[in-house]
């Protein structure tokens, strides 16, 4: 199988590669509009395969630059049908991507690092519109696997460490992430998806293509996506359905009207979060009561004291096993889009969007009463004045609107590629949290997590509402003053102001919190330069070197490292301080490619500057619901030195080895002071993610055959932040195995005919490894002084070994 193309110049655009590491396309750089995408070519029968993506022609108006890669859908495909392309992603270098379920799909547990920054540092969008910060509880957007199927992603374009100053996002300290929509086929026809799997995963997916429908070229699709999998441990089960629609209207030959929309519904039953102790003496598989055999019951009597058997070791029984922890969510999101050419040398794109989101998460706190047994409990010892039972239910109601425009012109002229454009946005978040009632013992039912609570008594624990207005502004320009050289300059320019309103609060349980408080970030300057060099016909050299600043976060309250997520008198003892996060990279590489060997190597170097970090101050008993109190601070910088090194081999011509090394030395440049005590985190290693990754994928293509082996190995994590506990290192590794028919009649005649069957196989965690997955979720002690990391519940466990079987049919 071909892995690499060889390096290509194109004269107008400028240069650009395409860099494969496993057995499928990465290549660097932009890709042009649809419309000038040359086809692929044909493959002659029994000759080794070619990467259909190698032959593009690229459109004046895009700049290209050897830091970006391209994860392109023929990788997509590989995978089980259904999976978060970010987890294919991190098979790149100085990638990791950590979730509990196998495909990647649950949002909660979903974690990103690239390059030492976690997703909320990497901005993300879909088309070019923003995406926000694609976290559990998203404030400013929505995770990817909400916005678009992975089926209708075309490719991800991936701006690691440095530059993209164009991306419309206020939070890409550690690079950009650009989702790319299918665009609907000249041809009518449609795709179906079905897969079946371990835990009883049903995935299906159904898409229909209009085709061209007039001599304009008006062409649309339709797509829906249905996806349920029982939990791999505990009861319950996590679902998804999808739709999402496409519409192009092409005018005369460059330009076109496009409208892109999405709907999504969410019904995920969590996994306990962990702490190590009970990894290590408790066994793999302690979930919560929810959907197994008399559960409710088996809640209350946790609630009194009285555990299961197995529960003698935990220090903090209660917090073991709820009775229920949920994530509901539904979006609506989509934009329209005209891409205008207006002369042979400028062109016009302008995208309107809005988003509206709604969900709630729940937990049925166990901390109800004081007293440790009373039930009810005495009105003195009740601490949310309910009912007097000893559990409620505390439900989390967050609610997105916002709206916005991109606007950019395109202009070439000379050797000079320039583009200029805007982007702003209007955001309302708002976040509660309620304590509804749950029933006494011989009372009734327990809630359903997932109704809509109406009519039930409740109680507001918190809320903040927040108003957040953004602009940002940018200018590039790429010059090629010899045809193997593109020297590249451009800045952009940033004003995010976020008010917080009148907060709510139940003063037995929770302080007072942040009110009438505002915060802005604006940068005039922030810079990107980077040059491109083809000094011989198969080497090439790049650096990249950028600042880019984040705008402060929003949450509700203690729920990350938001300067306003706090109480009232936290924020004013650390608001002096507070300044946004920034971050200045230089990054270099170099890479070789041939038929046989290539080969590439990229250095960076980052300086963070004012991080804010969230500091637990209880990690106690009933800490996870209760009371954990915390403090958002700025602590100073970070430095970042890191190495990615690569290397295809092609063994066979249809036989590829791809090994791939990263080492990434992130360190804390300060000692951290709080609460009237030093913490000596200098010179340590950044919290959950890997010094050293190395990653490795055989892969094989004959005929109609696909098959491919890869591992990854990570090494040890911290799990606080002086580095004195480290979660254990661990190696993964999956297998692909899959068949396909091409030109099926399904009539006599052929009158109907199914253009391609593809018959696949996969194993998820070949090996079998047992590990600790996401880390952080619910924050990072400072230290293990008296074990404080060790029983700190705030890792999910990675799903055992798995098998899935799919057929996917293309008419």
């Amino acid at each position: 199988m071909k892995i690499f193309s060889s390096v290509r110049w194109l004269p107008v655009c400028g240069i650009f590669f395409l860099a494969e590491t496993h057995a499928a396309t990465l290549h660097t750089g932009n890709t042009s509009h649809p419309a000038h995408t040359a086809a692929p070519k044909k493959k002659k029968k029994g000759a080794a395969p070619v990467a259909q993506s190698e032959e593009l022609a690229v459109s004046g108006r895009h700049i290209l630059r050897s830091s970006q890669v391209t994860l392109r859908h023929q990788i997509l495909e590989q995978q089980v049908p259904g999976t978060n392309p970010l987890k294919t992603l991190a098979q790149m270098p100085g990638v990791q991507f950590q979730s509990d379920d196998p495909q990647g799909l649950d949002t909660y547990s979903n974690q990103l690092y690239m390059h030492g920054f976690q997703q909320t540092a990497i901005g993300m969008t879909l088309d070019g519109m923003p995406l926000g910060e694609p976290t559990f509880r998203n404030y400013n957007g929505l995770n990817p696997i909400q916005a678009i199927s992975s089926e209708n992603v075309e490719r991800l374009d991936v701006t690691q460490s440095a530059g993209a100053e164009s991306s419309a996002s206020t939070n890409n300290l550690g690079g950009t992430i650009n989702y790319v929509s299918s665009s609907p086929r000249d041809k009518m026809g449609g795709q179906i998806n079905q897969t079946f799997g371990s835990n009883a995963l049903y995935h299906s997916f159904f898409r229909f293509d209009s085709g061209r429908l007039n001599d304009s070229g008006t062409k649309f699709y339709a797509s829906y996506m249905r996806n349920q999998t029982d939990k791999w441990k505990g009861g319950g089960d996590q679902f998804m359905q999808q739709v999402n629609a496409k519409l192009v209207q092409p005018i005369g030959r460059q330009s076109q009207v496009s409208a892109f929309f999405d709907w999504d519904q969410l019904q995920m039953v969590n996994y306990q979060d962990y702490t190590p102790n009970w990894l290590k003496n408790n066994g793999y598989y302690i979930d919560n009561f929810y959907g197994l055999p008399n559960a409710w019951q088996n809640a209350y009597n946790a609630s009194e004291g009285k555990f299961p058997a197995s529960y003698k070791n935990i220090n903090d029984p209660k917090d073991a096993s709820y009775y229920d922890s949920t994530a509901t969510s539904g979006d609506y999101f989509g934009g329209v889009t005209a891409d205008l050419l207006l002369t042979n040398k400028l062109r016009w794109k302008t995208t309107f969007y809005g988003h509206e989101e709604t969900g709630h998460g729940t937990y049925a706190n166990p901390y109800a009463c004081s007293n440790p047994t009373a039930s009810p409990c005495p009105v003195e010892d009740d601490k949310v004045r309910l009912n007097g039972g000893r559990i409620f239910e505390q439900v989390r109601k967050p609610y997105i609107e916002r709206y916005g425009i991109l606007s950019s012109f395109n202009y070439s002229i000379g050797h000079h590629a320039i583009s200029a454009g805007v982007w702003y946005e209007n955001n309302h978040y708002s976040s509660f949290a309620y304590a509804y009632q749950q029933p006494l013992p011989g009372e009734g039912s327990p809630l359903n997590p997932f109704g809509s609570f109406k009519g039930v008594p409740r109680r507001t624990l918190w809320g903040q509402q927040y108003n957040t207005n953004t602009f940002t502004a940018f200018v590039q320009d790429t010059w090629h003053p010899v045809p193997s050289l593109a020297l590249h300059f451009g800045f952009k320019s940033m004003q995010n102001v976020t008010r917080v309103g009148d907060a709510q609060n139940w003063s037995l349980m929770y302080p007072t919190l942040t009110s009438s408080q505002s915060l802005t970030t604006a940068y005039a300057f922030l810079p990107h330069i980077s040059a491109d060099w083809i000094f011989l016909r198969k080497h090439q050299i790049f650096f990249d070197i950028s600042k880019n600043a984040h705008a402060y976060s929003q949450s509700g309250y203690n729920s990350s490292n938001a300067p306003m997520a706090v109480s009232q008198a936290a924020y004013n003892a650390t608001k002096d301080s507070l300044r946004p996060e920034t971050a200045w990279t230089f990054a270099a590489g170099y890479r070789y490619t041939d038929k046989i060997v290539q080969a590439s190597l990229y250095l960076y170097r980052t300086n963070f500057n004012n991080r804010l970090q969230q500091i637990l101050s209880n990690t106690g008993s009933g800490a996870l619901l209760s009371n954990t109190t915390a403090t958002v601070q700025n602590v100073g910088g970070v430095t970042m030195n890191g190495v990615d090194a690569g290397i295809t081999v092609m063994l066979a011509p249809r036989l590829a080895l791809f090994n791939s090394v990263s080492y990434n030395h992130s360190v804390y440049d300060q000692n951290i002071s709080s609460g009237g005590k030093t913490y000596n985190t200098k010179n340590h290693q950044v919290v959950a993610y890997p010094k050293f990754m190395y990653k490795s994928r055989l892969s094989y293509e004959y005929h109609s055959i696909e098959a491919y082996v890869d591992a990854q190995y990570y090494s040890r994590r911290s799990f606080d932040y002086v580095g004195d506990f480290k979660m254990a290192p661990y190696w993964m590794s999956d297998l692909g195995l899959s068949y396909t028919l091409h030109d099926i009649g399904l009539s006599s005649k052929r009158a109907l005919n199914v253009h391609k069957i593809v018959f696949s196989f996969n194993i998820y965690n070949l090996s079998g490894t047992k590990y600790a997955s996401t880390m952080g979720q619910n924050g990072f002690t400072m230290d293990n002084s008296n074990n404080s990391a060790f029983n700190n519940q705030s890792i999910l466990l990675g799903a055992p070994r798995q098998f899935f079987g799919s057929i996917r049919a293309e008419f």
